[in-house]
């Protein structure tokens, strides 16, 4: 049974877009010394949204420079009940703003605006609230109270807000500054969020936000006056950034790709289980770095599940992100849709069953309906390369044992999920899966009090909870 659907579209006038940004240095958006600009662009319209800064070099020194001087200045002789005003009213600030913040995140990144609206945005807050009240209690925390001083960051473009929230809120909580890059093609938010802190009269310099692409996020890791990075992104980037920093005194954390396992028990309540699955893979797209992308089903109930699965893939409306009826939004970029569309080509010549869910493709944007493959084995790449888009592998196994063999045979270690109605199972499993985060019966469950993280190329160290704090506090050497 079908059903009609009236368009509920949110509106795009509770955002001025400006035609063109600079970058947000010392508390002020000030015009590149020695950079260019380029386009960001709307990936469900291709409207091109904005002309933003690409930063040079001269303008990361003068970035680096002032994050130098307001950690030297102010930040670092602020006592830490002090800085919790600051990020306490920097959280009051984003929900008091956040139908503009999730309207901004969906016209510059393409996901749908139910998941920026009560997702994402809800999360950004919460992660700025989480760490003002850690902001004078970090002594208590078990890693010292020495702040690593300037921090250097670059976040990816699939949670370009949350991402930054990851960031920047245990950074300022741990008595650093700050000196971050959003991705090229989802700087918007995170320009917003430097008016941000000017609205909370946050210090010059504690925040300082310079946009481009690759080669201004190099500048940033390689410049001598940052004393930590802190990457997400591909795992190619990451080892490449570790190059760059092996001999140096900088700290590093790396939160990396993935290619998580979703293993769905015979006794596991399979709607339950086809609503998890759903989530972990085709939430935002799959543009997730710890998306399910490998469901791992026992044989017994393969069928079952899969006729389930197809079902309710087939209830998905895709289409334009800023309708509130979509569950699927556009792929955020020309260069990404390849890449899917390569692996999935790939997938298809290897002898996998390719199976689509029956979507209406818009005319203008990038887009990719939510795609399931069947016939898979370890040996396809749809089963060991990262597609980041919303392609769901499927594999069997027939005993626990092999379950974790499966589950841990990939260079990644990001996330798992666990289907099963005896919790000794999911102990058990659990014990064994080589994962940072292990869901049960759940997928895609986050908490700025809960510690993420990865193993293997899915990187290292934590974001979130007390783990989270001791990438930006200087450990000291015995």
């Amino acid at each position: 049974m079908t059903f009609d659907y009236a368009p509920a579209p949110e509106s795009r006038a509770v955002v001025d877009i400006a035609s063109h940004y600079g970058l947000f240095i010392d508390g002020e958006f000030v015009e590149t010394i020695d950079g260019t600009t380029f386009k960001t662009v709307n990936p469900a319209t291709e409207e091109v949204l904005s002309e933003v800064t690409e930063a040079g070099a001269a303008d990361v020194e003068r970035a680096v420079k002032a994050a130098r001087t307001a950690y030297k200045q102010t930040w670092s002789k602020m006592p830490g009940r002090e800085r919790a005003k600051y990020l306490y009213r920097i959280a009051r600030i984003i929900q008091e703003r956040s139908r503009e913040l999730a309207v901004l995140e969906t016209l510059d990144n393409g996901k749908p605006i139910r998941e920026s609206r009560d997702v994402d945005i809800p999360l950004v807050a919460a992660h700025f609230f989480y760490h003002a009240g850690w902001a004078d209690k970090i002594a208590y925390a078990g890693y010292g109270d020495r702040a690593y001083g300037v921090a250097g960051q670059i976040i990816p473009w699939n949670f370009p807000l949350l991402m930054l929230a990851w960031k920047i809120a245990p950074a300022l909580a741990c008595g650093n500054t700050v000196v971050l890059k959003p991705a090229e093609t989802t700087p918007l938010t995170a320009l917003a969020f430097a008016d941000i802190c000017r609205q909370a009269d946050l210090p010059p310099g504690v925040v300082n936000i310079v946009t481009g692409a690759g080669q201004t996020g190099r500048l940033l890791v390689e410049s001598p006056g940052v004393d930590k990075v802190a990457f997400t992104g591909s795992t190619e980037v990451g080892r490449q950034i570790q190059r760059a920093l092996a001999g140096t005194r900088k700290g590093l954390t790396l939160e990396l790709g993935g290619k998580a396992a979703n293993i769905v028990f015979d006794d596991a309540p399979v709607d339950e289980a086809i609503e998890g699955i759903v989530n972990g893979i085709f939430f935002n797209q799959g543009h997730v770095c710890c998306a399910g992308s490998r469901l791992l089903v026992q044989e017994s109930v393969h069928d079952e599940v899969l006729d389930a699965l197809k079902r309710r893939l087939a209830t998905l409306r895709m289409g334009d992100p800023m309708d509130k009826n979509t569950d699927i939004g556009a792929i955020n970029s020309f260069e990404q849709q390849s890449r899917i569309d390569d692996l999935v080509r790939a997938g298809e010549d290897e002898g996998a069953d390719r199976w689509s869910a029956p979507c209406t493709i818009p005319e203008r944007g990038w887009w990719f309906p939510p795609t399931v493959f069947t016939g898979v084995t370890q040996a396809h790449r749809i089963a060991r390369e990262e597609i980041f888009g919303p392609v769901l592998s499927v594999l069997t196994f027939r005993t626990p044992d092999e379950a974790v063999e499966k589950a841990n045979n990939t260079p990644f270690g990001l996330s798992a999920g666990v289907w099963s109605e005896k919790g000794s199972r999911i102990l058990w499993m659990a014990s064994r899966l080589r994962a940072g985060v292990v869901w049960a019966n759940t997928f895609n469950r986050f908490d700025p009090a809960s510690p993420f993280g990865g193993y293997k190329e899915s990187g290292f160290g934590r974001e979130g909870g007390r783990q989270g704090l001791a990438a930006y506090l200087k450990q000291e050497v015995v």
